[in-house]
């Protein structure tokens, strides 16, 4: 839904159909894999096992939605094309999102500063959506009571 919403936000032009299905194939990876968190613990194996999970589930299909899946997963992780930018953009937006609007969420938890929350989410967002990036760099500002956010937009 983020994906079709907010397409006009995208950098460039991008395939909107492609953006969705790299959302849902990388969510699918991580339902098997587990879904590392952004702050907190994390797993050095992460990636390998994200690797794994992908063949094991791509492996069940047959051969051409294996190799179109394959390749849409590893778009998405590679991060180079528009449509795999704005949907890395998207990634780290929602997450965001949440966390302002529970009052810090995950973020209370793991005792996250303001200065983490610029430097996990703000490149990939700007990246992928910097117009994103701009309302939700308010956003996160506001939630930490930062008062000149102007100076601070990376």
């Amino acid at each position: 839904m983020y994906a079709l919403v907010l397409a006009d936000y995208a950098t460039g032009a991008v395939d909107i159909t492609r953006v969705m299905k790299m959302l849902l194939i990388h969510d699918i990876v991580e339902v098997d894999a587990g879904d590392m968190p952004i702050h907190g613990a994390s797993n050095a194996n992460q990636m390998d096992l994200e690797q794994q999970a992908a063949a094991r589930i791509f492996g069940l299909l047959p051969d051409a939605a294996n190799r179109e899946f394959s390749q849409l997963w590893r778009e998405f992780e590679a991060a180079e094309s528009d449509e795999a930018q704005f949907a890395k953009a998207l990634d780290r937006f929602q997450p965001l999102l949440v966390n302002v609007f529970t009052q810090g969420g995950t973020w209370s938890e793991n005792h996250v500063r303001y200065e983490q929350v610029l430097e996990r989410y703000g490149p990939t967002i700007q990246r992928g959506a910097p117009v994103l990036w701009e309302l939700a760099h308010r956003w996160v500002a506001s939630h930490f009571s930062v008062v000149d956010v102007t100076n601070a937009v990376t």
